[in-house]
């Protein structure tokens, strides 16, 4: 291959969501341009992307003026919008943000006034109304987000596949980045089945995203750590206890936002997740030990400042693990129908959190760049919701990059 011509306009690292829509979003704004998609599983969305809970978040929980709000607001309607253009079942059935007790009730004021902040619709819920539209959950007061839904963030990849494909973009599944090369007119892709070259590279690797950034020397200062999710699965006779998503008001000494119940275009419910340090960043099946992985979490100096402002909450979150009665305490407290013979099984998933050397959770969607390549470094919840937006910004920063 001659270093003075490059195969592609642009390469794509990663098939989930993200990745897709930021080809997506180049494709419709200079059709005819060359794309392939590099992706190291055998088909899209296998990581993040489907093992989420497939919640259409309106953006209610995230600050006024951030890239999460207003991405938030404007994907919800753009996932909406493209499941209605291409038949992908989805589901506004609304969410209810649950105060269940007199102390919640504050932090249930802060999310109303983040909500008209961010321009979203609610409704404020008393005792009464709360035991009409919803008699199985017990609370003194609730957050009524009609916009909140859900839908197949799996079956919206494999559709985005597809449609890329019938317009020319190129995928290349099954295949690992080993390293990139940059010089001034190009870039190129070492994979282990053989190498690529593009005028720009977009990186959209999740789990990887460190590793991937590291190779353009764009992540001394912060590292992926890998937290589990476990859900449980509510047993039949029980998953039309509700109508609408059921949150907990977040708790602010808790990184995440706590168990809750989630309807699923399957026509089941999940209960969870908990966030528990995962000892390797695809170990769906259990939480096994991988090596590297591990190496990379304890070696860096973050994760032990993260780990000693969180040894309440990481052991709340451990206990969960450990206890499926602890899991059925918590859910009881907004749905005490709950029975411990409710919760069954259910597949678990892994999120990236990118974390910095000050031992911080970055919270916002971060991207890094260099002259010809474009990496995103963390994109945590609500990045499904978010994603043709996300993509619609990481496609224009390419577009100014091709025309340099």
């Amino acid at each position: 291959m001659a270093d003075s011509v490059a195969e592609q306009d642009i390469i794509v690292i990663g098939a989930g969501i993200v990745g897709l829509a930021t080809a997506r979003h180049l494709l419709a704004s200079r059709p005819g341009l060359r794309i392939l998609v590099i992706e190291k599983e055998l088909a899209p969305g296998t990581h993040q992307t489907g093992h989420n809970s497939g919640v259409i978040h309106a953006g209610i929980y995230y600050a006024p003026g951030s890239l999460k709000a207003r991405l938030c607001k404007e994907g919800a309607e753009a996932t909406r919008r493209f499941c209605a253009q291409n038949d992908i079942p989805f589901d506004s059935c609304g969410k209810l943000i649950v105060a269940t007790d007199a102390a919640e009730l504050p932090r249930l004021d802060a999310l109303r006034e983040r909500a008209e902040q961010n321009g979203l619709e609610f409704r404020m819920i008393g005792v009464a109304e709360l035991a009409e539209i919803e008699p199985n959950v017990a609370g003194v007061g609730a957050l009524l987000s009609p916009a909140s839904g859900i839908v197949d963030y799996g079956q919206i990849c494999r559709v985005l596949r597809d449609r890329l494909a019938e317009e020319g973009v190129t995928f290349q599944f099954g295949a690992k980045v080993t390293g990139l090369r940059e010089t001034p007119d190009m870039v190129t892709v070492k994979t282990d089945q053989g190498d690529h070259s593009a005028r720009c590279l977009v990186a959209c690797a999740g789990l990887q995203a460190d590793r991937i950034a590291a190779m353009s020397g764009l992540a001394d200062d912060f590292r992926i750590i890998p937290f589990r999710g476990e859900y449980y699965r509510l047993a039949p006779d029980a998953s039309d206890l509700v109508e609408r998503l059921i949150y907990p008001v977040p708790d602010p000494s808790l990184p995440f936002l706590g168990v809750h119940l989630t309807k699923m275009i399957g026509g089941y419910t999940t209960v969870g997740p908990n966030a528990v340090l995962s000892l390797g960043r695809e170990t769906y099946g259990g939480n096994r030990m991988v090596p590297e992985d591990a190496r990379a979490t304890f070696g860096f100096p973050g994760f032990w400042k993260l780990m000693a402002r969180s040894v309440r909450p990481g052991l709340q979150e451990l206990r969960g693990t450990l206890s499926r009665r602890t899991y059925l305490e918590r859910c009881r407290r907004y749905c005490p129908a709950l029975t411990l013979s409710d919760l069954q099984p259910h597949a678990p998933g892994i999120r990236a959190q990118a974390v910095g050397r000050d031992g911080r959770m970055i919270d916002d969607f971060l991207l890094r760049e260099t002259r010809r390549t474009i990496h995103t470094c963390n994109a945590p919840s609500p990045a499904a919701t978010s994603a043709f937006p996300i993509g619609a910004e990481i496609g224009g920063r390419v577009l100014d990059k091709l025309n340099t």
